[in-house]
Parts: structure tokens; sequence; C-alpha cells
């Protein structure tokens, strides 16, 4: 027996003018997904998965004496995994439908933007929130990475805890993008992003009772995965409350002085942030590492109400990538609106 649903003749009433042509739809239920926007994709390992490798002692060396010894000495390197997930979808519609439709391609081009939107939405809150615990079919999202504060973790390091304790929290982000840094996934021997497919009438529709219909399909797809392979590039301010118990209240945290917190946690950054532009390593020059600052419309709100009364200068409209985009040194500020004001308190 089929399960879904399918669009009905009200479902194309309602998209077409009384001329019988079809209706500019409002897309009410667009939002801000910008995650795409800046993350580099790296071929995964694996079909289902990427082994990465770090390292996790070096060497010091001994201070010696005439005709004293030196001990030999090595360094240390761990692994770990991490999962890709597979998003999948069909938009398929009754054959007859959409001639009565009067115009085929508009009608069913009317759906797929629709699902493009939806896939989009929820590709980004896998990424902040996924949780293969709470549904193995997801990949981990940060939030599931970055999920203790200071010594409970070993990346807790870059976890700033902003004081709320109920479930009206919400989290401001930096995060440094680049391969060998965080990076998102696709399949090996694949290729990156959303794969649309036009199956025309190939596949058949069935109502409820398993009885066919013939209608157009259209089959959408996207693996993805999330890769923190080096966890210090990034950070996170949990635990901001929204309501007058924090940001809306007169004891609101300074979410600029966090910020120039958040901004001294990667290895080096530019002159412009921390001002640190080099470490030891070779092989970790940190150059072309893309750090932008993400939060949801509320934390960005009061970002800006802070900005106004302190005559804060950090905020200011900058270019990035040829964009006239809001930042802080030379770092983009993007507003993601999957991004949550419910978060519980990290602990």
């Amino acid at each position: 027996m089929a399960t879904g649903s399918w669009p009905t003749l009200a479902d194309v009433t309602s998209r077409m003018t009384d001329a019988g042509e079809q209706h500019v739809i409002a897309e009410m239920l667009s939002q801000s997904v910008v995650l795409h926007e800046d993350a580099p994709y790296v071929e995964a390992s694996e079909m289902t998965g990427h082994h990465f490798a770090y390292r996790t002692s070096i060497p010091a060396g001994a201070w010696r004496q005439m005709n004293q010894g030196t001990p030999y000495s090595k360094s240390t390197t761990d692994k770990s995994s991490v999962g890709l997930a597979e998003l999948v979808d069909y938009s398929q519609v009754d054959r007859t439908l959409a001639m009565i439709s009067g115009d085929v391609e508009g009608f069913r081009e009317s759906e797929d933007v629709a699902f493009l939107e939806g896939m989009g939405q929820t590709i980004e809150q896998t990424l902040w929130y996924g949780n293969t615990v709470a549904n193995p079919a997801e990949c981990n999202g940060l939030s599931t990475f970055y999920n203790a504060l200071g010594d409970a973790a070993l990346n807790g390091a870059n976890v700033i805890d902003g004081g709320g304790t109920g479930n009206s929290n919400a989290s401001l982000w930096l995060l440094g993008w680049a391969p060998g840094k965080l990076f998102l996934l696709y399949p090996r021997g694949s290729k990156a992003g959303l794969a649309m497919e036009d199956l025309s009438e190939s596949m058949s529709g069935y109502d409820s009772l398993g009885n066919p219909f013939r209608a157009y399909t259209m089959w959408f797809q996207q693996f993805i995965g999330l890769c923190p392979q080096d966890w210090r590039y990034s950070a996170r301010m949990a635990n901001m409350d929204v309501t007058t118990a924090g940001l809306a209240g007169p004891n609101a945290p300074d979410i600029f002085a966090s910020i120039r917190e958040m901004l001294l946690f990667p290895p080096n950054m530019t002159k412009a942030t921390s001002g640190i532009t080099k470490v030891d390593s070779p092989r970790d020059p940190g150059t072309g590492v893309r750090f932008v600052i993400y939060s949801n419309r509320t934390v960005r709100h009061y970002a800006d109400i802070q900005a106004m009364r302190d005559r804060n200068v950090l905020l200011r409209l900058e270019d990035y990538a040829g964009k006239p985009t809001m930042g802080i040194d030379e770092i983009p500020w993007k507003v993601s609106d999957q991004l949550l004001t419910t978060e519980q308190r990290v602990t």
C-alpha cells in the first residue's frame, strides 16, 4: 500500500488565476539557509562514512649533559570516524491532474520548488542538530559535537556558557570552514550536492488501496555528512536565554565580549581578528580557513540592540566574497533560521 500525499484538484485550482494561468506563489515558508554558502565539500573515504586521523601528543625533547644519553621519543596519533546520511524524496503528480492545470511543466515546477526549499531546510537543521542516537538515519550535527562545557569534553574548551538554565536558549557560533578543519562530506566516488532526476511517467503512483495511476515523478537525493576534524577552529556560545532572564532582560550577557573571547579559540586567524597569524606546524598553516559567525534572528536582534546602545563599532558592513555583509573584524555574520530559541541547557 502506498504511503504519502499527492496534489489534489483543490491544489491545482488554488494555483490558477481566473484566466487559467499559474499564480506566482508567495513562498511563505522560505527561510534563510546559509551553511551551504560557506562549507567546503570533501570526498569521504568510504561510501557511508569518513575516517580521519589527528595528533594527540608530540615529542618535547630532553635536555642533556656531557656523557649523558637521551631517550628515544615519538609522537602519537588517534583516529575517528563520522557517518554520512541520505535524504530522499519524491514529487509525484497525477498525470490527468497536471493536464487539467493547463501547464504541465509549470505545475510540476511549482511543486519541485517546494521540495528544494524543504530539503534544504532539513539539511541545514540536521547540520545544526542532527543526532544519530535520536535518529540513526541522520548524521551528527554541530550541536552534538559541541555539547559539553569545560572539562566535560575535550572540545568543551571551545564552548562558552551564556548563563541560561531552562529550555529557552539559543546559541551563537563561530565556524572555521576548511578541508582538514571543518567540512561537509559526500560519498566516495560520487558528486556533492543535490541530485534531481525527472522520472517522467516511468514510475506509477498508487492510491491508498495499492491501485496504480499514471503520474509524473521527480526524484530528489542528497548525501551529507559533517566532519569537525580539528575542533579548535570552531566555537559555540551556548545557553543564551532569549527571555527577560537573559538577552531580553537588564542583565543580558555581553554578546560582543563573548565573540572577542571566541576569536581567540582558533590556533590562528588574521591580524584583524586575534592577531595570531601562524603556528609552529608546517602542515597547519591555517591559511584558507573561512571563518563565519552564525546566529538566529533573535540573537542577531539583541546583538544589534547592544551595538546601538553601546555605540559598538565592531559590527559593521564589510565586503565578503564580493557581497556587502554585516560582520566583525572581517568575519561575516550570517543568520540561519534553523537555529532554535528552544535549546536545552548545555552542561
